[in-house]
């Protein structure tokens, strides 16, 4: 696909298809009539692709939440007990649980980067078939019930790679949509792949049950189960590879911007933006790894009442209700504006923590289940309220210093555009390992302290801060945002 060259020499505002699989050489977005006579419809194509792939690297990626509170009934002794709360299972668990979140997020940066060099289509295709390695050791090793941890710490390493989808994903996205519908877009990418972990922890609960079922409640019965409720993924990865390669596209004018990376690396902001989504996104994801464990181990009865409401089909409702949040965090900080919601959110973090406390108090699951909820709830908004800081405060930032420079106010707005695309993959990386750092500091409480509560009373602690953090910087003056380095909108 291209666009025409008018006799005139100059590019006319039409819009041609050409033969699939081809580099875009021309690509304009924020041309209306190059956008309506067929960039729109060229855009949204690859966001269902890049949509359905992303899903598919969010769903491999938590599997192990799921797995691992299988292993020990089938036949996995370094996971036995877990339903009994043994600390040993438990540490275990978290390990496995952990490990694909650290590895996605070290990913993350070096996929951003992958666009430009690869481009969108082969890059989505490489991506989504790489999902192939972790699903199918998965389901070969889980058949040898002699298999040792650590296979399975490398296997749970690879999942990682889905992970790292959600950069690339969203770097390619950015690129086929015009500024005035890029913030939808994204939008639309995050929440699809977020979905992933909702859906996988609702359906690989069910299809282990069923696996049980169709041969007996052993060993052998949950081996077969975790293999049907793994290579379900297979045929959707295979076709969300052929769908990229068929029917996706590569912008040939998606270059990397190097300097804007280091310009962004040298911006306090991206730092202090950074520690705040380890608060928001890396909650999302920790919790949503660790939460089929926590429910396991602190309410082992719930998995008596019957393979509808067992504890699977309800750790899904966490990624469910904080994916669909995030969207809602965007919008109402459009209204009201990121850093008062971004406090907001923060605060009601630290109050939910203090409510899963007194639930495990009371052994109350109903209090337990809302209190996480809303947990989850909060965290959503707050990824989307944190998303969208990033690009007023690079650009207030830009503006101001522009102002006080005699700089040209256009040439400054496009390198805070530059930066804040550069600053959001360095945030979306760091912000993951958040993930891993939430489920490593559960797996040290309990082993250090046999209780995880300390471990929720410093998530609680550090929510107020990152509140602080928030207002110290942003909410403090109008003028917080506007100090920055002389350095910082040089040309880039």
């Amino acid at each position: 696909m291209t666009a025409t060259v008018a006799a005139t020499g100059q590019q006319s505002e039409s819009f041609s298809h050409q033969k699939r699989g081809r580099w875009l050489e021309h690509w304009e977005p924020d041309n209306t009539k190059f956008w309506e006579s067929g960039g729109k419809r060229t855009a949204r194509k690859n966001l269902i692709f890049s949509v359905f792939a992303e899903n598919l690297g969010f769903s491999v990626w938590v599997i192990w939440g799921t797995v691992v509170t299988s292993m020990g009934a089938a036949g996995f002794d370094f996971l036995a007990g877990l339903g009994k709360g043994n600390p040993t299972a438990v540490s275990n668990a978290l390990l496995l649980t952990s490990t694909p979140t650290l590895v996605g997020a070290a990913l993350r940066i070096p996929y951003t980067f992958a666009i430009p060099k690869f481009g969108g289509r082969a890059f989505t295709a490489f991506s989504a078939a790489m999902l192939l390695i972790p699903t199918l050791g998965l389901a070969y090793f889980v058949n040898q019930p002699g298999t040792p941890m650590w296979v399975f710490m490398v296997l749970a390493a690879l999942a990682g790679f889905g992970g790292g989808n959600f950069s690339s994903s969203m770097a390619n996205i950015s690129f086929f949509f015009p500024e005035g519908k890029k913030g939808a877009a994204l939008g639309i990418n995050a929440a699809g792949g977020n979905l992933g972990v909702a859906q996988t922890q609702l359906v690989l609960p069910l299809l282990i049950t069923l696996g049980t079922h169709l041969t007996a409640k052993d060993p052998a019965g949950y081996r077969f189960g975790i293999t049907l409720s793994v290579l379900v993924w297979v045929p959707f990865i295979l076709i969300a590879t052929f769908g990229a390669l068929r029917y996706m596209d590569s912008i040939s004018t998606a270059k990397s911007d190097g300097k804007s990376y280091k310009l962004a690396l040298t911006n306090r902001h991206t730092w202090v933006m950074s520690f705040l989504y380890i608060g928001t996104f890396g909650s999302f994801i920790g919790f949503s790894f660790a939460f089929p464990t926590l429910i396991k181990a602190n309410f082992p009865d719930l998995a008596k009442i019957g393979w509808i409401t067992t504890l699977g089909n309800l750790a899904f409702l966490g990624a469910l209700v904080g994916s669909f949040s995030r969207p809602f965090g965007g919008w109402v900080s459009d209204k009201v504006g990121g850093a008062k919601i971004t406090v907001y959110v923060f605060g009601g973090m630290s109050v939910a923590v203090a409510a899963i406390m007194a639930a495990l108090e009371l052994k109350s699951f109903p209090l337990y289940l809302t209190a996480f909820l809303a947990l989850f709830i909060l965290a959503g908004i707050g990824n989307g309220s944190t998303y969208r800081m990033i690009p007023s405060i690079f650009s207030a930032e830009a503006k101001k210093y522009a102002s006080e420079h005699g700089m040209d106010i256009a040439e400054a707005a496009a390198s805070a555009k530059r930066q804040a695309g550069a600053a959001i993959g360095v945030i979306g990386a760091i912000g993951a390992s958040g993930g891993y750092l939430l489920q490593q500091a559960l797996r040290l409480s309990n082993i250090n302290f046999g209780s995880m509560a300390p471990a929720f009373w410093t998530y609680a602690a550090t929510f107020i801060v990152m509140a602080g953090v928030t207002w110290f910087f942003y909410l403090r003056s109008s003028f917080a945002i506007g100090r920055v380095s002389s350095l910082a909108y040089a040309k880039v």
